[in-house]
């Protein structure tokens, strides 16, 4: 896969709202490094398995819709919303910016931009 190839992220977002987290972790380098929210970085693709799971088993569900994408050299930019189901069945929509550097055809760093302060409370 090529960076362009993965220009609108669909296959990785896919991954995540089916809370797979081996097939999250298919799209990054063996020392990738991820960061979600405001939450320290975790590197390396075990690592970032695991996080990744206890995040998924913390919520019922989540839908990802992309509104746009900026793609340079080896940087993709994508901007949308994510709906959250919580466990207790209520809905939570957020906006999002994902920030991906490649090294080849996959991700070496990702980070994600986003406000879950309410995710957790009702």
């Amino acid at each position: 896969m090529s960076e362009a190839e993965f220009a609108d992220a669909s296959g990785l977002f896919e991954a995540i709202d089916n809370k797979d987290a081996a097939g999250f972790a298919a799209y990054l380098t063996d020392d990738a490094s991820f960061r979600f929210a405001n939450a320290p970085a975790v590197k390396g693709r075990e690592a970032i398995i695991e996080a990744v799971s206890n995040f998924f088993e913390s919520i019922a569900a989540s839908q990802h819709h992309v509104a746009k994408s900026i793609m340079t050299s080896s940087t993709l930019v994508v901007e949308g919303e994510v709906t959250y189901t919580r466990i207790s069945g209520s809905k939570l929509t957020v906006p999002f910016a994902d920030v991906f550097e490649f090294n080849g055809s996959l991700i070496c760093d990702y980070k994600i931009y986003i406000d879950i302060g309410q995710l957790y409370t009702e």
